[in-house]
C-alpha cells in the first residue's frame, strides 16, 4: 500500500479578503483557503454564520498576530428579513415557532427603525457561539436547553430601509462588533407586531475592507488548479493593511533594533497615547505598539524577522 506523502506547508504572510460563500462556517472557509494557498498558519477575523455571505478577512502567517484588532472592527451588512415568521434560530434554517399575518407598510417600518439606532442593548441568541460553563450556547440549544443571557451593549451606526415587498424587508446595517443581525431582525419583527427572521445576510464591509476587494472561493479554486498555490499570493495584502487608520510611528535603525528586542523606545513621531503601527528605517512594517505612561513606544506584537 502506497503511503500518501504529506505536502509541506508554505510560510506565507498577509491578509486575503474572501467573499465567503453560503453554507460554509468561517473556520470551514478558512481551512479550505489555507489548503488552497498551502499556508502553514491561518486565522479568521470573526465568525459569519453559514447562512451568511460576504467579506471575511483571512489572515496568514505573521498577519495572524494582528487578527484580534480586526475582530474589534465595525461591520456592515445587507439583510433580507422575512416578516411574519418566527423561528427558533432567528434565521431561515430554524424550526418555525409562530406565523402571523403581515400588514406592514414602509411608513410602519420607518416608524420603528429609530429605536434600534445608536447605543442599544441586545440579548444574544441561543443559537450563538457564546459559551455558558464552557459549552457553546448553540449546543445547549440543540439539546433543547434555554439559558438566561444577559443583554449586551452594541452600537448601530446606520439602519436604513432599502426595500419592502410584501413580507420581505431589506435593510442596510452598520454596527459595532458583537452585534447579532438575527437578534436585530427578531426585535424589528416584534416591534412591528408580526415577528421576523433573517432570510439572507450579506456582510458588505469589515473594518476598512469592502466587497469590492474580495475574491470568491470559486476564483481561488480555479486559479490554484490552473497555476498552483503560489499563484494565489497575488491576493495577499500586507499584514498592516487592516491597521492603516492607526497612527504611524517610524523608528531609526538604532531604536528599531532595541524595539524589536522588546524594549520601549522614544520617537518624535509618536502620539501621546494609544495603539500605533510601527515601521523601521526602511519603511518596513515591524509590528504594533502602545504608548506607555512615560510616552515611550512599547512593543505589543512584533513581526518576525524573515
Amino acid at each position: 500500500m502506497t503511503q500518501q506523502v504529506k505536502r509541506k506547508r508554505r510560510s506565507v504572510s498577509g491578509i486575503l479578503l474572501l467573499d465567503k460563500p453560503i453554507g460554509f462556517s468561517s473556520n470551514g472557509a478558512l481551512q479550505k483557503v489555507r489548503w488552497l494557498i498551502n499556508a502553514e498558519k491561518g486565522g479568521h477575523t470573526g465568525s459569519l454564520d453559514p447562512l451568511a455571505t460576504g467579506v471575511l478577512p483571512l489572515c496568514f502567517g505573521e498577519a495572524t498576530k494582528f487578527s484580534r484588532y480586526l475582530l474589534d472592527a465595525d461591520k456592515s451588512y445587507e439583510a433580507l428579513i422575512r416578516l411574519g415568521v418566527t423561528t427558533d434560530t432567528a434565521d431561515g434554517e430554524g424550526r418555525v415557532l409562530e406565523q402571523k399575518e403581515v400588514q406592514c407598510t414602509q411608513v410602519d417600518v420607518e416608524a420603528v427603525l429609530p429605536q434600534f439606532r445608536g447605543d442599544i442593548m441586545q440579548v444574544p441568541p441561543m443559537y450563538s457561539a457564546l459559551k455558558k460553563d464552557g459549552q457553546p450556547l448553540y449546543k445547549l440549544a440543540r439539546a433543547g436547553e434555554v439559558v438566561e443571557r444577559k443583554p449586551r451593549p452594541v452600537h448601530i451606526a446606520e439602519l436604513e430601509l432599502l426595500d419592502l415587498q410584501g413580507d420581505l424587508l431589506r435593510v442596510h446595517v452598520a454596527c459595532s462588533k458583537g452585534t447579532y443581525i438575527r437578534t436585530l431582525a427578531e426585535d424589528i419583527g416584534n416591534a412591528l407586531g408580526c415577528g421576523a427572521h433573517v432570510a439572507e445576510l450579506r456582510r458588505t464591509s469589515a473594518g476598512p475592507f469592502s466587497l469590492a476587494q474580495t475574491v470568491t472561493l470559486d476564483e481561488l479554486i480555479k486559479l490554484q488548479e490552473e497555476s498552483g498555490s503560489e499563484a494565489l499570493d497575488q491576493y495577499l495584502l500586507s499584514s498592516d493593511t487592516g491597521l492603516l487608520d492607526w497612527p504611524k510611528v517610524e523608528l531609526t535603525e538604532h531604536t528599531a533594533f532595541f524595539w524589536q528586542n522588546g524594549q520601549p523606545v522614544r520617537s518624535p513621531s509618536a502620539p501621546s497615547s494609544g495603539l500605533v503601527r510601527v515601521y523601521n528605517h526602511k519603511h518596513e512594517f515591524i509590528g504594533v505598539a502602545e504608548i506607555d505612561d512615560d510616552g515611550q513606544v512599547a512593543p505589543r506584537r512584533l513581526i518576525r524577522s524573515q
